[in-house]
């Protein structure tokens, strides 16, 4: 029987992003017998290439913006019928749209992989338009997958869930609080508004609006970074808000992690990003709602 082979189709190689669990996923489906190699839309800031290019997915990456949707559908058509793929997984919106259009024009089956739930008003009518198109919708969590079937109109039978993430045993564990020393609270993700950090500073403000007065020193720290850096910082200074640090990115998650007794998921988007925030370096974790699917998480109402 012939190998199959996956084009991989994501959005960009943005750090911080969706591109990061790639070589991971990848290798399941190596593991069950299949080729991979990854195509990207755009680059972007190339932080998610040296774990792909190690992994061996052997990139293909497009020179363009994030517009020129014609031109990626073009390259996108070219590149995957000149490297004989058989299937197409796609991740996120732009990368599932055209491989929704691509794939049947090819006549090769597409598995759309949902693991956020923001979708701009745009993006969710043409995902809906053309939801039938897949052969397979996997989603990465139980609330994803609710949204997909409510939102896309994607029946049941066409749906599947797969939390992707787990925990590391090679992960270093953090330290649990000693009196004497601050409580650090610790966030990872990208400045952006579908992350929820204007809302946890909105959050902070009103604690300290209210007169609340922590019982042992707050610092918070939040690694990444964004368009919204400027936005968030400017937030926060209006606010009062003290105890809060931007951090940039970090090229050593789980070290910064490692070093948190609290880990903070605001982030109401994507719900399985609270799995390697938390079960990694068993801190505990603070999520919305979203992350009453995680086990030992405790979820703050909005």
């Amino acid at each position: 029987m012939t190998r199959p082979r996956i084009a991989y189709v994501i959005n960009s190689l943005e750090g911080g992003g969706a591109a990061l669990p790639v070589p991971a996923i990848a290798q399941v489906l190596r593991d069950a017998g299949a080729d991979v190699r990854v195509f990207a839309l755009i680059e972007r800031d190339g932080r998610a290439l040296p774990p792909i290019t190690q992994a061996g997915l052997d990139p293909v990456i497009r020179t363009g913006g994030t517009g020129d949707h014609l031109s990626a559908a073009l390259w996108l058509r070219r590149e995957v019928q000149g490297w004989g793929a058989t299937h197409l997984w796609t991740s996120l919106s732009r990368a599932t749209i055209l491989g929704l259009i691509v794939g049947p024009l090819l006549g090769l089956p597409v598995i759309a992989w949902q693991h956020n739930a923001f979708l701009n008003p745009w993006n969710r009518r043409l995902l809906r338009l053309l939801q039938k198109r897949a052969a397979l919708w996997v989603a990465d969590s139980r609330s994803v997958a609710a949204l997909t079937e409510h939102r896309l109109g994607v029946r049941s039978e066409r749906l599947e869930t797969w939390p992707i993430y787990f925990a590391d045993p090679e992960m270093p564990e953090a330290r649990p609080w000693t009196p004497g020393e601050p409580l650090r609270l610790g966030s990872l993700g990208r400045l952006h508004p579908a992350k929820g950090y204007d809302v946890l500073i909105a959050a902070l403000a009103t604690l300290r609006a209210s007169g609340f007065e922590p019982p042992v020193p707050i610092e918070i720290a939040i690694a990444g970074d964004g368009a919204e850096g400027e936005r968030l910082k400017a937030q926060a200074a209006e606010a009062g808000v003290i105890g809060l640090t931007l951090a940039g990115y970090t090229a050593q998650p789980r070290e910064f992690l490692a070093g948190q007794h609290l880990y903070l998921q605001p982030n109401s988007m994507a719900p399985a990003g609270v799995r390697p925030g938390a079960m990694g370096p068993r801190a505990g974790a603070m999520s919305d709602n979203f992350g009453k699917e995680v086990q030992g998480c405790c979820s703050i109402p909005k």
